[in-house]
C-alpha cells in the first residue's frame, strides 16, 4: 500500500496534473474580486444601508420618546398618589431643589415623576417593614435570635426602602451622564462642523441630535429639548443653562457657557467649540488612560486568589504525587537486610 501510493505521488503525469489545478486554482482565485466588481463600492454601500437603517431607528425612537412624554404631560396624574402627597405636604418635607434636579439628571422631568417619587419614598419603608415581619415572624427566620434583634431587621427593611427610590434615581443619572460623556466629544465634533458649514445653532442641534442618536440617545434627546428651548423660552441663555443643568457635567458646562458668551458678545462659535471638543477628546482619553493604569492593581487579588494556587498546583503536583507513593527519601534497603 505504501509503495503504490509513493509511486503515485512520484509519477510525473500525477504531478503535472496536480500543478496545473494549483495554477488553475490560483488564477480564478485571482481574478474573482475584478469580476465580482468594486468590493470598496460594495463595502460602501452597505455601511450606507446600515447608516441609514440606525438613523430610521432612532428618529422613530425619539419620536415614540417625545410623543410619550408629551401625552405624559397632558394626561392627568394619578388622583390617588396626588392626593395622598398633597394631603400630606411631602413636597415641602422630602422634596427640594436638588430632589428636582436629581430627577431631571435621571431623565425624569414635570410634576409627575416627582409626585412618584414622593409617593414611593412613603410606602415604601412600610412594605419594607411588612414583608421583613412576614419572613422574620411568620416564616420563622432567625428564630433563636432574640426579639430586639429581630425588630432590627425590621428596621433596616424600612430604612433600606425609604432610600430605595433615592438610589434608583442616582443609579439612573449616573448611566445617563455616562452615555452623554462617552458621546460628547463625537457631537462637539459635529457641532462644530455644521457651524464652521454655516448652519446656525439651532439647525446644527437638529442636525447633530439625528446623527448622534445612534451612539447615545439621551444627549440626542437633550439636544432636541435644547433645540425646543431655544424657540420658545425668551432668553436664550436659559436654554443653555437648563442643558448644563439637566446633564451635570463639566464639559458640557464649559461649552453651554462658551455659547452664552458668543451669543452675548458676537465672539466666533466656531474656534471656542474647536478647543472645547479638543479638550473633550483629551478628558475622554485621560479617563481611558487612568482606567487602563489602575488594571494591574485590580488584578493583584485575582492573581493570587485563582492564578497562583494553579500554579503551585501544577508545579508541585508531581512531586507531591511522588513523594505519597515511595516515600521522602524514596525504597531504601534496611540496616537489617543482607547484603
Amino acid at each position: 500500500m505504501t509503495e503504490q501510493v509513493i509511486k503515485t505521488l512520484t509519477d510525473p503525469s500525477f504531478l503535472i496534473a496536480l500543478l496545473v489545478g494549483i495554477a488553475v486554482f490560483a488564477t480564478v482565485f485571482t481574478l474573482l474580486p475584478a469580476f465580482g466588481g468594486d468590493p470598496l463600492k460594495a463595502r460602501m454601500k452597505s455601511v450606507a444601508l446600515e447608516r441609514d437603517e440606525l438613523r430610521a431607528k432612532q428618529r422613530a425612537r425619539l419620536a415614540a420618546e417625545a410623543d410619550r412624554r408629551r401625552s405624559g404631560l397632558r394626561e392627568q396624574q394619578s388622583t390617588g398618589m396626588r392626593h395622598i402627597v398633597d394631603k400630606l405636604d411631602l413636597r415641602r418635607a422630602l422634596a427640594d431643589e436638588s430632589t428636582t434636579q436629581k430627577l431631571r439628571m435621571a431623565g425624569f422631568r414635570g410634576q409627575n415623576p416627582l409626585t412618584k417619587f414622593l409617593f414611593f419614598r412613603l410606602v415604601l419603608p412600610f412594605a419594607g417593614f411588612a414583608l421583613a415581619a412576614a419572613y422574620i415572624f411568620v416564616l420563622g427566620t432567625l428564630g433563636d435570635k432574640p426579639l430586639f434583634m429581630k425588630l432590627f431587621v425590621c428596621v433596616l427593611a424600612a430604612y433600606a426602602g425609604f432610600y430605595a427610590p433615592v438610589l434608583y434615581v442616582s443609579n439612573r443619572a449616573t448611566k445617563r451622564k455616562k452615555s452623554i460623556q462617552l458621546a460628547w466629544p463625537d457631537a462637539l465634533d459635529l457641532l462644530l462642523i455644521c457651524v464652521e458649514s454655516g448652519m446656525s445653532v439651532e439647525a446644527a442641534l437638529r442636525r447633530v441630535a439625528d446623527e448622534i442618536g445612534a451612539q447615545s440617545v439621551e444627549l440626542a434627546e437633550e439636544f432636541v429639548l435644547t433645540n425646543a428651548e431655544l424657540s420658545y423660552l425668551q432668553e436664550r441663555r436659559q436654554a443653555y443653562e437648563n442643558l448644563a443643568g439637566r446633564t451635570g457635567l463639566e464639559s458640557v458646562k464649559s461649552v453651554t457657557q462658551a455659547l452664552i458668551q458668543a451669543e452675548r458678545y458676537g465672539t466666533p462659535v466656531a474656534h471656542a467649540l474647536r478647543v472645547l471638543a479638543s479638550e473633550s477628546r483629551d478628558m475622554r482619553m485621560n479617563e481611558a488612560e487612568k482606567k487602563a493604569a489602575a488594571l494591574p492593581p485590580k488584578l493583584t487579588v485575582p492573581m493570587i486568589l485563582f492564578f497562583l494556587p494553579v500554579l503551585f498546583a501544577i508545579i508541585l503536583g508531581p512531586a507531591g504525587i511522588q513523594v505519597s507513593q515511595h516515600g521522602i527519601f524514596g525504597d531504601r534497603p534496611s540496616a537489617s537486610s543482607p547484603q
